[in-house]
């Protein structure tokens, strides 16, 4: 698989880098004020039509954005017929992340929340995967089905 695959299995090694920076590294509290979402979700807050933009809502939809890619590695790497291993491996990972926040990391808040968001993410790049390698899929079965039906005659 990752012979097959070097530059795909080179890409999710630095994603999975760089998703452990990201959520077990220590924050300081003041430091929302400036991160790029918190400024983000300000220029939104200043706004009366965009003032439902919360900071809770943003941060639930970047740990949505965050997992697309565990799907789509996971399924691209591991085949269309394993999609459910990359809804599986994401929602793994993604409760071994809250359990070492909330047990090891003080600076971190564990949030059920991020688990729902993290598996609607891994679900979503699983189907994005899906999408992506179905004229492929769809390509092999025919030429398949063209060979069997050759293998069959002779």
């Amino acid at each position: 698989m990752f012979r097959r695959h070097p530059l795909l299995s080179v890409l999710t090694v630095a994603y999975l880098f760089a998703l452990a920076w990201l959520t077990l590294t220590p924050t300081s509290n003041g430091e929302r004020a400036f991160s790029l979402l918190g400024r983000l979700v300000d220029i939104f807050q200043r706004h009366e039509s965009t003032a439902w933009f919360t900071y809770s809502l943003a941060e639930f939809m970047a740990n949505i954005v965050l997992f697309v890619p565990m799907g789509v590695f996971v399924v691209l790497l591991f085949g269309r017929r394993h999609w459910w291993a990359g809804i599986f491996v994401g929602v793994l990972t993604s409760c071994w992340i809250e359990l070492a926040q909330g047990v090891w990391l003080p600076d971190r808040v564990a949030d059920p929340r991020d688990l729902a968001s993290n598996a609607i993410g891994t679900a979503l790049g699983v189907l994005v995967a899906l999408v992506i390698t179905w004229p492929a899929a769809h390509r092999h079965r025919a030429l398949d089905e063209a060979r069997a039906a050759r293998h069959a005659e002779a």
